[in-house]
């Protein structure tokens, strides 16, 4: 395997404004009334700082195109297929409207490894985000790149099988289904223009996922919705989260919250009771 240590305590920063614009459209596009404390909720920093690559550098995927040069933050790692897998959130303050938003990111880790569906290449990168000089959020965000799929592999997630959400496990529940509107507003939101968000062809015949793949960030930002809603807005102080399968668009999610050993569990489910995604947080 090529050595990419070199990349590792890589660098780079973002400046942004949390304007009444940004705010409003983060609102509407989950439906969230205006918050009378005039802090935003958890997960809007997900849309702060984002991508602002020209369109001319975009990889087939939708990806900033990676390279050798010293300038390219994340490594030239053959395998195409790119996602979000996790991330460990810790919540410092919460973000105010008109806010001066600063990021740093840093390449603090890289894996390499051969799994049973090919080469495997995990980067961990480390974002600390502050608003107005405080510093309001520190994330280990984790990549994972896969080999490109066979043209004949089987569609992913399979089709809904005849299994049921075991509602029953949980404290409280909700049921909505993200469709191709929301997932829309979210790549818009985040400048994400990963086609397997909005280019149906591409998602299957590309990457074979059996439909329009609901972001992991979009579901971590509902979970994170859900817990306010139990718990009270801005309360959480750390949140984690991992993706365990592709949630598709225009299909039923089930978002759930418990008790847990140490804090809240969180989940959520496709309609057959399939795991989407795993999640912890704390108060």
């Amino acid at each position: 395997m090529t050595d990419f240590g070199a990349w590792i305590g890589r660098e780079q920063s973002a400046a942004d404004r949390l304007d009444e614009a940004l705010a409003a459209r983060w609102l509407a596009a989950f439906d969230l009334p205006a918050p009378s404390s005039g802090f935003l909720p958890q997960g809007i920093h997900f849309a702060l700082c984002t991508p602002d690559a020209q369109t001319n550098t975009l990889g087939e995927d939708g990806h900033l195109a990676r390279d050798e040069s010293a300038n390219s933050f994340l490594p030239p790692f053959p395998m195409p297929r790119r996602m979000w897998a996790s991330s460990a959130i810790e919540f410092r303050a919460p973000f105010a409207v008109d806010a001066v938003i600063k990021r740093v990111s840093r390449v603090a880790s890289i894996k390499q490894k051969e799994g049973s569906s090919g080469s495997l290449a995990f980067v961990n990168i480390e974002h600390q985000t502050t608003a107005n000089g405080t510093l309001s959020v520190i994330e280990t965000q984790t990549l994972v790149y896969r080999d490109a799929a066979a043209p004949d592999a089987p569609l992913s997630p399979p089709a809904l099988g005849d299994g049921a959400f075991a509602s029953a496990d949980w404290q409280t529940v909700r049921t909505l289904m993200p469709d191709s509107r929301l997932l829309f507003r979210y790549s818009a939101l985040t400048f994400n223009t990963h086609r397997i968000h909005y280019d149906a062809p591409y998602a299957s015949d590309v990457e074979r996922y059996r439909g329009l793949v609901v972001h992991g960030p979009l579901t971590a930002s509902l979970l994170l919705q859900l817990a306010a809603s139990e718990l009270g807005e801005n309360r959480l102080r750390r949140f984690e989260f991992r993706g365990v399968s592709p949630a598709i668009a225009g299909e039923t999610l089930h978002l759930a919250i418990r008790p847990g050993d140490e804090g809240y569990e969180l989940g959520a489910f496709a309609g057959d009771g399939r795991q989407v995604m795993k999640a912890s947080a704390a108060i």
